[in-house]
């Protein structure tokens, strides 16, 4: 079992960053994600899914603004719901199973030009990847960390999420189509810009937890 200790995430509650200069910028955004989401910007929240990631079929779309001045970088926290780190849910039930994730996400200017979508130019990372064999979910008995059920824990690199972290090392986001993902609760009620596209780490059932940037110009 590989582990390493992954740092929490501060909960700062306002939608908002202001910069303080006459150069910055107000952006409205849309999220949808599969399940749960954290938006930071130079290294400071301005969202967060309203729908906590302990409840479970947590499918919401999120609307709000932020101020930044350019360049800036998106750094997105994604989730998908799991019961323990064998990475299952519905454990125990004839419902027993891998979820699976995905997430999209727009940036328009107040003029409404769109300055950044989720797609493949997109840096992610998997810091949460279980189980390791998928045979897993068939198990009467899972225990998360043995067999089929072992998982792989990386920690957020210290100052991921801002301008001047090197994420070239990082692979780039994978494109998924909305077949794959399946996405509903919210996602209709979106006008998702056509260059918008679902994007998760490789695997949408085992990749359970993602760091994601992009650098805004």
């Amino acid at each position: 079992m590989k582990y390493t200790l992954k740092t929490g995430l501060a909960i700062i509650g306002a939608i908002t960053v202001l910069s303080g200069t006459a150069l910055a910028e107000e952006f409205d955004t849309n999220v949808w994600a599969d399940n749960w989401f954290a938006l930071n910007v130079n290294g400071k929240q301005v969202a967060e899914d309203s729908v906590s990631i302990s409840t479970e079929r947590s499918f919401n779309a999120e609307n709000f603004t932020f101020s930044a001045e350019r360049p800036f970088v998106l750094a997105l926290v994604a989730k998908d719901f799991k019961e323990n780190d064998s990475g299952l849910e519905y454990i125990g039930s004839r419902k027993q199973q891998m979820g699976d994730g995905g997430v999209i996400l727009q940036v328009k200017n107040k003029s409404g030009e769109v300055v950044a979508v989720s797609d493949e130019s997109w840096k992610c990372m998997v810091t949460h990847h279980a189980p390791i064999d998928k045979s897993c979910a068939d198990e009467r008995n899972p225990v998360a960390g043995q067999g089929a059920c072992d998982f792989e824990i990386t920690a957020e690199p210290e100052g991921w999420d801002t301008i001047d972290y090197d994420d070239s090392a990082w692979p780039s986001a994978t494109v998924f189509s909305e077949s794959d993902v399946r996405p509903k609760d919210g996602y209709d009620r979106v006008s998702w810009h056509r260059s918008a596209q679902l994007i998760w780490g490789p695997d949408l059932e085992t990749d359970n937890t993602l760091l994601c940037r992009l650098l805004v110009k």
